[in-house]
């Protein structure tokens, strides 16, 4: 950075105290006291005069933002893992630095995927409401009843650091792993796992199927009509990853028809505005993003976006560049 001089960093949210006590002493900030959510013009306005930006996936920084950005911007520095929310090929035709958070909410969210793969399994879902709301009656042997987890198949598309955690997480009951990658992994990450080449191939041996890959061109709508017709009848569907790998229309014909018996969702397409269709559905367990919400993850997030800022405006290379 240069001597006396502070860049000067918009905060499109508001981020853990820490996180922003830090920024603070290193750059001057420009806040969101009221921590909503700004407009796209609203972004461009603030931007100006600013020499970079910390956004969340809450922004959507499109070609169109990106290209209205004022030229002091050179880096955008966002508080997640994913990017979709973000035109990479824009922010490189414009010489704009962009970085994410890998690694760090790892943990974090592989616990929500398994708390949705056992609720959506047990009927944590109608199970609560039936006592909360007073029709809970007298024990019976037949019914209601839940679906099985240990000793099951599990089926896991994107076995990156998410998917490996959560295969870790599942082998505690006992379930055998089965995933779809770009590539297979090493024998030191793969372990008992077993690599399906296509997803042909491994959806007919999944009885619990979570999407834990990254949201690209390829991957949007991975789980449409055909794919889930290829599921056996019966199975459950967990999405910690992104909204738009789910075809909502396809998964909710299925879940009503019981050809997948379950789902539990993190993520939707258009959060929070998702389909309402959703809401009406017992057999589904909902949560509202919290893949990475614990104090401990939020902050790192934070000081892993801050040390990519900082590496940018010392003239290193930041250690998440993505373009």
């Amino acid at each position: 950075m240069m001597k006396g001089h502070k860049p000067r960093i918009l905060l499109t949210r508001r981020y853990p105290a820490r996180v922003e006590a830090a920024l603070a002493e290193l750059f001057e900030t420009v806040e969101n006291p009221e921590d909503r959510r700004l407009s796209a013009d609203e972004i461009i306005a603030q931007a100006v005069g600013c020499d970079g930006l910390l956004v969340c996936p809450t922004e959507r920084m499109t070609a169109q933002v990106i290209n209205a950005l004022p030229e002091s911007v050179r880096i955008i520095a966002t508080f997640s893992v994913g990017y979709d929310h973000i035109d990479l090929e824009a922010a490189r035709t414009r010489g704009i630095v962009v970085t994410h958070t890998p690694e760090v909410l790892t943990d974090a969210t592989a616990d929500v995927a398994m708390l949705l793969l056992l609720g959506a399994a047990r009927g944590a879902y109608w199970g609560e409401r039936m006592v909360r709301e007073g029709r809970w009656g007298a024990w019976a042997p037949t019914h209601p009843l839940g679906i099985d987890v240990s000793g099951r198949r599990l089926g896991i598309i994107g076995m990156g650091h998410i998917g490996r955690a959560l295969a870790k997480r599942a082998r505690a009951f006992d379930m055998d792993i089965h995933y779809h990658n770009r590539r297979r992994l090493p024998p030191e990450l793969e372990g008992d796992a077993i690599w399906h080449e296509t997803l042909e191939e491994m959806l007919p041996l999944c009885d619990f199927l979570s999407l834990n890959c990254a949201s690209t061109p390829e991957t949007r709508g991975i789980l449409n009509a055909e794919t889930i017709a290829l599921l056996p009848k019966g199975a459950v569907v967990i999405n910690t990853a992104r909204g738009d790998l789910v075809d909502d229309d396809a998964l909710i014909a299925a879940l009503q028809s019981g050809h997948v018996a379950a789902a539990g969702l993190d993520v939707f397409n258009n959060e929070p505005d998702i389909d309402p269709r959703y809401r009406e559905l017992e057999n589904v367990f909902l949560l509202p993003h919290l893949g990475s919400a614990t104090p401990r993850t939020r902050e790192a997030m934070g000081f892993r976006a801050l040390d990519n800022l900082r590496a940018f405006f010392e003239g290193r290379e930041p250690p998440d560049r993505l373009v």
